[in-house]
């Protein structure tokens, strides 16, 4: 009897963990929506051969950040990805390089700002 109730409020646990996770499109859209854009680098600036478009929004004085990455070296479809909580000097390190810092843009994402993938599904 012990287990059976042990194995339905685990279950239950579950249940309402799953339940309040955040669906990546929808903290997309708030953050597009609510947030103040910072800049935005378009291909033609990034010159990366994976990176379409990279743009930073502040909200709540936390920065994030939306990058479109192209599905294949070749390909003009992108998927659109969120990054979150990154730190203001992770941002100005991939905004502006300087000394010590790698040159292009797709170096700098890798560098700064990939490891800050928001944790949403």
């Amino acid at each position: 009897m012990k287990k059976l109730l042990l194995v339905i409020l685990m279950q239950f646990v579950v249940t309402v963990a799953i339940s309040q996770t955040v669906k990546c499109n929808d903290l997309l859209d708030f953050i597009i929506t609510k947030g103040y854009k910072k800049a935005t680098f378009t291909s033609f600036t990034l010159g990366s051969s994976w990176l379409s478009k990279v743009t930073a929004y502040t909200y709540d004085y936390k920065v994030y950040v939306v990058a479109d990455i192209k599905e294949s070296e070749y390909s003009f479809k992108t998927k659109s990805y969120l990054f979150c909580g990154i730190p203001n000097s992770n941002w100005q390190s991939f905004q502006y390089g300087g000394y010590g810092i790698p040159t292009s843009y797709g170096e700098r994402f890798h560098k700064y700002i990939i490891d800050y993938k928001c944790d949403c599904n």
